[in-house]
């Protein structure tokens, strides 16, 4: 009796999967790019019009069309960039990229752009960690799953490579054609939103996810390694010929914290009780250089400022903790946040170790009054010329209830989670409030370590924040939406200043002087040009103009830098105060 293996039924017999080229996958994946993740671009695109206008409905379709060929062109492209292999694992990777990136854009109403992807790639785990929640996993995963079902149920088809080669060229010379003649039929209205609503490209995902993506990496492919000098020639003025004691500056940069709830500023809550109680000169109208600490702290220490910004010159010289470095300053950065963003490279640096100060870092995280700590350590029997800068964890969101201790808990109820759509505006402000009361109380004690530092040294602090916050206002939330369309309460920021009364006599400052000009306008431009002048450095670098002490010092020290300042500019025809690294 013979007998017959019996073979796999599948053997020989077709495959059920789904077979299509790569373009026809694009093109699916680009259509639902455009229905799922883009709530926020249609929000404004469609903003004053009602789908029940017919012109309003074809403007709306002739949009969708030419979203659908921008992505399909940038997946076409794509796909053309990297080995065949790899295709279906690059559009995973976009369409999880594109989930999570629309659901902090329509959580938190933030603009995707170059900024704020360096503002992701510069966040760090314990950061990371506090926006992560049970409640983003299914908003997450109903962008997500379905192109992710799609790109591993089908078999991608395989061809002669100039046979894909023409197909991909043709595809996308078609959608380009498409795509500017959607735009066409309503160039009107289309232009006129572009016109009034230019950061809105920011908006359209994951459009804005690729672009910005490549504007950091290429940026930060040319960053130079070396930095370029700034104020060498920096060195102490004549004044100091007759001091008899070191100076200590405490210069803290804060982090989130807002010009509108600032109490001194006339906030009608007090958020700042305790500095309401010392004598400090409060400055309520300051404006920031950005609206992130990756713009902004770069900024605000380089000697250019917002003023002539450019990013890639003040990303590549030294800023103003170098030039104090110059001058033979000791210069050290305290940090409890993510770094100094390359303004202190190659300085001193010190960070707070949780497992040494227990009270102050529950969790692992530290509170900013543990940076107070490691300033009286650093400076412990030591008598030199010293500059701290205290880079503070300040109101960091949106988690800001793990800004302060329990007893800091002040205005209730609080929001309690990183979730900011789970609470009311009214506990985020409340929230928001008990951490500026906290920064208030690290500021006191600031104060205080410099009041037993008098003995050996002429003190003085500087507080500015980098940028601000918005709460809600307008369905906006945290900070890093362009500079351009900004929201104010983001870019006006407090800024506060201290002096012992040795440090006002040594320097022979006029604080009732100092006091009339902060009531006026001042930006982040000011701050490099006013520690130069307060400590009385001399350095080309100065500008006179944006020191904010120059009228309220005596003529000794502001005439002498007006004299170098002169002097540079006539031997050295490109030394432009405009161009100050010239």
């Amino acid at each position: 009796m013979t007998t017959t293996a019996l073979l796999p039924v599948s053997v020989g017999m077709p495959s059920r999967r789904l077979v299509m080229r790569i373009e026809t996958l694009a093109l699916i994946l680009s259509l639902w790019f455009t229905a799922s993740a883009n709530p926020l671009f249609w929000g404004v695109a469609l903003a004053g019009r009602s789908l029940s206008e017919p012109s309003s409905i074809f403007y709306a379709i002739a949009l969708g069309v030419a979203l659908t060929a921008l992505h399909f062109v940038l997946l076409a492209v794509l796909a053309t960039l990297v080995p065949r292999p790899t295709v279906r694992a690059l559009l995973a990777f976009l369409a999880a990229g594109t989930a999570v990136a629309t659901y902090f854009m329509q959580g938190y109403h933030v603009y995707l752009d170059p900024g704020m992807v360096r503002n992701v790639l510069a966040t760090d785990p314990r950061e990371a960690g506090e926006l992560l929640s049970y409640a983003m996993v299914l908003p997450i995963a109903v962008r997500l799953l379905p192109p992710l079902a799609l790109i591993y149920a089908v078999d991608i088809r395989s061809q002669p490579a100039l046979n894909a080669i023409g197909v991909r060229v043709a595809c996308v010379a078609v959608a380009l054609l498409v795509g500017v003649g959607a735009l066409m039929t309503s160039f009107k209205d289309f232009s006129a939103f572009m016109r009034g609503n230019k950061e809105a490209r920011y908006l359209i995902t994951p459009a804005n996810l690729l672009y910005s993506s490549v504007r950091v990496a290429i940026a930060d492919g040319a960053a130079k390694q070396t930095r370029q000098p700034v104020g060498t020639d920096a060195v102490l003025g004549p004044g100091w010929a007759d001091r008899t004691k070191p100076v200590l500056l405490v210069v803290v940069v804060g982090e989130t914290a807002r010009a509108a709830n600032w109490g001194l500023s006339g906030y009608a809550r007090q958020t700042t009780p305790q500095l309401a109680a010392l004598d400090v000169i409060n400055f309520p109208k300051v404006t920031a250089c950005g609206t992130s600490t990756e713009v902004s702290l770069p900024c605000m220490l380089s000697a250019v400022g917002r003023r002539a910004y450019d990013e890639e010159r003040i990303r590549n010289s030294e800023a103003l903790p170098h030039v104090l470095a110059h001058a033979g300053w000791r210069v050290v950065w305290l940090d409890n946040q993510s770094g100094c963003k390359g303004t202190c490279d190659g300085l001193e640096t010190w960070r707070p170790e949780p497992a040494a100060m227990p009270a102050i870092c529950p969790d692992g995280n530290c509170f900013d009054s543990a940076l107070v700590s490691g300033a009286r350590t650093l400076t412990a029997g030591r008598a030199e010329n010293t500059v701290l800068f205290l880079h503070m964890i300040g109101n960091h969101g949106p988690n800001y209830a793990k800004r302060y201790p329990a007893e800091f808990r002040h205005f209730t109820p609080t929001c309690e989670t990183a979730d900011l759509g789970r609470c009311t505006q009214q506990e985020i402000v409340n929230t928001f409030d008990n951490a500026l009361r906290y920064t208030d109380h690290v500021l006191a004690q600031t104060i205080a370590f410099l009041k037993e530092k008098q003995a050996t040294h002429d003190t003085a602090m500087i507080f500015v924040s980098d940028h601000g916050e918005s709460l809600g206002e307008y369905g906006l939330y945290l900070h890093g939406m362009p500079y351009a369309v900004a929201p104010s309460v983001q870019k006006e920021v407090p800024m506060v200043m201290w002096v012992s009364d040795q440090y006002r006599s040594s320097f022979s400052l006029n604080t009732d002087c100092l006091r009339a000009r902060a009531v006026e306008p001042v930006a982040h431009d000011h701050l490099f040009h006013s520690v130069l002048g307060l400590l009385d450095i001399r350095s080309g670098i100065y500008d006179s103009r944006y020191d904010l002490a120059s009228a309220c010092t005596a003529p000794l020290q502001s005439d002498a830098n007006a004299k170098s300042r002169r002097s540079i500019e006539r031997s050295s025809p490109s030394a432009r105060t405009d161009e100050p690294y010239a």
